[in-house]
């Protein structure tokens, strides 16, 4: 299976600046933020970053650290847009900022995929804060968000409302994405695209666990059955670095040989402002009809 990339290029309330030796520079909207990132092994164009704030992170392999801040940051969070999405950007402790801008060329390839149809229905597991269901919900897809966190869920209800997306047909599920699934198998629904950016471990809102290496496979086969020959698409991203592209390429060959289509496998970038290099961030698989 040949690789493919996808670019993240800058947009007017995000950009890369600058990344090199282990971190990142980036604006969101008005502000500058430093964070860590393993995969910047090179130099920075310039030594010379000025933030607003940085992440400085834990002594263990699996997170923590805390923000630093040279200047007052809004606890609360500010605005940004992309396209006719609004949402709430913060300093969260997990080291992002409340949303993914690697994601825009999925959005924009999902939207591409449903263009043709009136109300798509499209699914979004393990949704987050929603700016991925607000870009396809102002598409014209009828959307199903379904997170296993109550606050993510109540953000993503928030940032519709900051849009002024409020009417558009989005069900917003607390939930967990591999129960909701199968139940959506027993029921015999059928969607027309699935995105799904699961996360290395987690936790669903009554205790159950999700480990993605063991519980992927199980849960690309449920939704599988979710999708028939006139459906358009299956999008899943992983940020878990140990995994590879060809790895859940070959997953979803599998899980899809049954239907027309084709899979693709690859990697999710952004381009530097600074120089044009481009900084991997996750690897991706699809199923396209």
């Amino acid at each position: 299976m040949e690789l493919k990339t996808l670019i993240g290029e800058p947009w007017a309330d995000y950009g890369l600046i600058d990344s090199g030796h282990g971190r990142k520079l980036e604006r969101y909207g008005r502000f500058r933020f430093i964070r860590p990132e393993p995969q910047a092994m090179w130099a920075p164009a310039t030594g010379d970053w000025r933030a607003d704030g940085e992440f400085i992170p834990g002594s263990d392999e699996d997170g923590g650290g805390r923000w630093y801040y040279e200047r007052p940051v809004p606890a609360e969070g500010w605005p940004l847009s992309w396209n006719e999405v609004t949402f709430q950007s913060s300093c969260t402790p997990f080291r992002h900022l409340g949303f993914f801008p690697d994601m825009v060329p999925v959005w924009e390839w999902m939207r591409e995929r449903t263009a043709d149809k009136a109300e798509a229905d499209v699914m979004n597991l393990f949704g987050y804060t929603g700016v991925g269901t607000l870009a396809m919900a102002a598409g014209g897809a009828r959307m199903v968000h379904v997170d296993a966190s109550k606050k993510s869920v109540a953000q993503a209800r928030a940032n519709a409302t900051l849009s002024g997306l409020d009417d558009r047909p989005v069900r917003w599920i607390v939930d967990d994405a591999a129960k909701f699934v199968a139940r959506e198998v027993r029921r015999g629904r059928r969607y027309d695209g699935i995105l799904l950016d699961p996360p290395k471990y987690g936790r669903g809102p009554d205790g159950e666990v999700w480990r993605l290496e063991e519980d992927l496979p199980g849960l690309i086969a449920n939704c599988r059955q979710l999708l028939d020959a006139d459906s358009r698409f299956l999008f899943l991203t992983v940020y878990a670095v140990r995994m590879s592209a060809l790895a859940i390429g070959e997953l979803l060959k599998q899980a899809f040989a049954d239907l027309p289509g084709t899979v693709e496998a690859g990697e999710l970038v952004v381009r530097e402002e600074s120089r044009g290099l481009l900084l991997p961030t996750a690897i991706w698989a699809r199923w396209r009809r």
